[in-house]
């Protein structure tokens, strides 16, 4: 065995912290930037708040493109020379890019490092792998609902604590982020292990895979695997009309103002922790990766219908616990995939994934954003019909239910199969 990879309880506990604390970091300094970076924007716009919007979205677009180009490339890095080089460097890349944006005097650095940011915020893909190196398959669900659950903080808490910080200076948030992401890297520097043995890493790195379309090629190796990556699709995808059409949809379906939004957010953030941090485990526990991933799905199409047709807050709050529900299908559905691939290959599978997920973030702000406008805009042919983005979003999760119905049937316990 490597003498770099963890061989006992204590450095792998510390380890495993390290990960939930960089996804944490990760996702908060993201959170962070989203009360202010519309504001910076708008002010080197010259307070031309349309021409705002429109680099905004060419912002979004632009990050969450690098994350698709580039997940790959690092999960195959990862692949070939350990895990901890990896996130390590990427946690001092984001640490230093969050300087650059701080410092960043017109919209045209700022657009650069925002471009940086999606580049190495892609370390999610290693972080992935290294869960896969460091606990057995059976208990991989419960690691990626850690991570699950690092999301939700970083998101509760990132975009009140850059409200708080921008409304003191609107730079101030970047430089609290990058403060974040180097004690980090510093801290990563003392604990962090390697998780994968210089034996099952890959003898050299193959250029055709670090590309995206190379490394989705990988999820064609075994038909459950195919399967399964194609309701990962359509999961992400739906789950991008929380990110990019639900503050629109509160504020005209119910009236609620920037507080009653945020309380929903949060309230939605603290169930999505609950899920992942504590019900992922037993559940799977329990029940089994499957049948837990069935019952995410499932609760996810009754709850979508839910919000859908909420003509009042009531209805609201009562799909909000079967929402959250939905948050059982991410990790049951990476532990299944993981069985699949073997050691070697878990960065370039969790690459694979982060690039699906890139997809869907380049996809998702048109296709809601844009269904939501058509069917708000008054129509004598048709009635205004303010749920259709969230209609759209359940039968994407109703479709990847029956998928996963079909494909995951084949075989209860499949073993892991290396893919040349």
């Amino acid at each position: 065995m490597d003498s770099t990879a963890p061989t006992s309880t204590g450095p792998k506990r510390h380890a495993l912290i390290f990960i939930f604390i960089t996804v944490v970091i990760d996702v908060l300094g993201l959170g962070m930037v989203i009360p202010v970076l519309p504001k910076l924007v708008e002010a080197f716009s010259g307070g031309d708040t349309s021409q705002a919007a429109r680099m905004l979205a060419l912002f979004g677009t632009a990050w969450a493109l690098m994350q698709f180009l580039f997940s790959p490339l690092l999960g195959m890095l990862s692949d070939r020379f350990g895990r901890r080089p990896v996130i390590l460097v990427s946690c001092l890349g984001l640490g230093l890019d969050y300087v650059l944006m701080a410092l960043a005097p017109n919209l045209s650095w700022l657009f650069v490092g925002r471009l940086i940011s999606g580049i190495t915020a892609a370390n999610f893909a290693t972080a992935g792998a290294y869960i896969a190196d460091s606990t057995p398959p059976s208990k991989r669900a419960a690691g990626y609902g850690v991570i699950g659950a690092g999301f939700g903080v970083g998101f509760v808490i990132g975009p009140a604590v850059g409200g708080l910080l921008g409304a003191v200076d609107p730079r101030l948030p970047f430089w609290v982020a990058a403060a974040l992401a180097l004690a980090n890297f510093a801290y990563g520097l003392l604990v962090l292990p390697e998780s994968l043995p210089r034996a099952q890493r890959t003898a050299k790195l193959v250029w055709s895979r670090a590309n995206p379309i190379g490394a989705l090629k990988l999820l064609r190796s075994h038909s459950e695997l195919t399967g399964l990556a194609a309701v990962y699709f359509l999961f992400h995808l739906a789950h991008q009309v929380f990110m990019n059409t639900f503050v629109l949809y509160a504020s005209y379906r119910f009236g609620w103002d920037i507080r009653q939004v945020g309380w929903a957010l949060t309230a939605v953030g603290v169930c999505g922790i609950v899920v992942q941090g504590g019900l992922v485990r037993q559940a799977v526990k329990r029940l089994g990766e499957r049948p837990t991933l069935l019952l995410g799905l499932s609760f996810g199409t009754v709850g979508l219908a839910l919000w859908a047709s909420a003509t009042t807050p009531t209805l609201f709050w009562i799909g909000l616990p079967l929402i959250s529900l939905m948050g059982l299908f991410g990790p049951s559905a990476q532990g299944l995939m993981t069985r699949h691939v073997g050691a070697s290959e878990q960065g370039r599978l969790q690459g694979a994934n982060a690039s699906i997920m890139g997809i869907t973030g380049v996809v998702g702000p048109s296709l809601f954003n844009l269904t939501f406008a058509y069917f708000i805009a008054p129509n004598p042919l048709r009635a205004v019909w303010p749920g259709a983005p969230f209609w759209l979003s359940c039968c994407l999760v109703l479709v990847g239910l029956l998928i996963a119905l079909q494909v995951t049937r084949r075989s209860a316990a499949p073993a892991r199969r290396s893919v040349a």
